[in-house]
């Protein structure tokens, strides 16, 4: 298994290293964010000078919305305006998963101590003084905009590993399995009033859970009979090959504990680590039972599908002996149940 697992891992550094090396990534996406028209003019063409493409920001009440639409690479942000609070705004860029890697510098008429606090404080990566002097700017926004391929590797990760567990989901008796869960976890996650990045981090999860079951021989995997010891315990290590090869993921940590303790029992019982009660992260209690009720939902080589309704009956069983959170079940079967009316 551990074979396989370098052999994966070996496949996405070398991928990471060819996007480091693509000459095309060099090119960036500044906004100018400022409402006032000469100095915005003065950013706009000494960026230019250095070839990145410039864009404004007119609209500044909805700049958010605009940040999210045209995703740049770098965002030069007025420290002084009269329609928003330059610090609340950086705050927010920096606070929400889909702009927290976006560069902000801030640019302000008095290079003060204090502003310098309040920046990095809200989580701004750079302050200049205006007027802008070009080689500062140029040397400034150069830095910032290197850590692009870094993070279009990190997209690049994504994208190989999408790949491999979708292979792994299409050789499953459950084919299509991923999408069925993610459809249910957009519906339960705003059902329980979860914020957009824990059910950002639950629908990848989806994808991705079972992406250690690839060092499992499909003898074992798509085995209709009795499972022998030994290839029980060999299917429990699935979730920490699935965690290792993973791991580069750094801007999705949050779904690491999902693949790891999707397993784990309530009462302590389960794998890999026998974590019990609130010890078990929310977010795998949660993919946990969706992934169960999906499972026994589904035709399989032992089973037909359950009814919804026969679904929830052994869950709730389950739930009685001790392997599910209660409180998460009784939420969960009055959403299944509201479905259905």
């Amino acid at each position: 298994m551990k074979k396989v697992s370098d052999f994966l891992l070996a496949t996405i550094n070398s991928n990471s290293y060819q996007v480091n090396k693509n000459p095309r990534l060099t090119s960036a996406k500044i906004l100018v964010v400022d409402e006032n028209p000469l100095s915005r003019m003065t950013a706009v063409d000494l960026l230019s000078l250095d070839g990145y493409e410039v864009i404004e920001a007119y609209d500044i009440a909805s700049i958010f919305e605009h940040i999210n639409q045209q995703k740049p690479d770098l965002i030069l942000l007025d420290l002084m305006m009269r329609q928003i609070d330059s610090f609340a705004l950086c705050r927010q860029i920096k606070a929400d998963y889909r702009t927290a890697n976006i560069p902000v510098v801030l640019t302000t008429l008095t290079d003060s101590r204090e502003n310098r606090i309040k920046v990095m404080e809200a989580g701004g990566d750079d302050v200049l003084v205006k007027p802008l002097n070009r080689i500062e700017l140029s040397t400034r926004v150069k830095s910032l905009v290197g850590q692009k391929p870094a993070n279009q590797e990190l997209d690049q990760t994504e994208q190989i590993l999408f790949t491999i567990a979708k292979a792994v989901d299409s050789r499953s008796v459950s084919r299509g399995s991923s999408d069925r869960v993610v459809t249910l976890i957009e519906s339960f996650g705003e059902y329980l009033g979860l914020d957009d990045e824990d059910i950002e981090n639950l629908a990848f999860a989806a994808n991705i859970h079972d992406i250690g079951t690839i060092a499992i021989p499909d003898a074992i995997m798509l085995k209709a009979g009795e499972l022998t010891v030994k290839e029980k315990e060999l299917i429990t290590q699935h979730v920490l090959f699935g965690e290792e090869i993973c791991q580069p993921l750094r801007n999705r940590s949050g779904v690491l504990p999902i693949i790891r303790h999707h397993h784990e029992r309530w009462d302590g019982t389960g794998y890999p680590d026998g974590l019990s009660g609130a010890k078990i992260p929310y977010l795998a209690q949660i993919f946990q039972v969706i992934d169960i009720y999906d499972a026994l939902t589904s035709d399989r080589p032992h089973k037909k599908a359950c009814s919804p309704a026969e679904a929830l009956e052994i869950i709730v069983e389950e739930t009685n002996e001790g392997w599910r959170n209660p409180d998460l079940v009784a939420e969960f079967t009055t959403f299944i149940r509201s479905q259905e009316q």
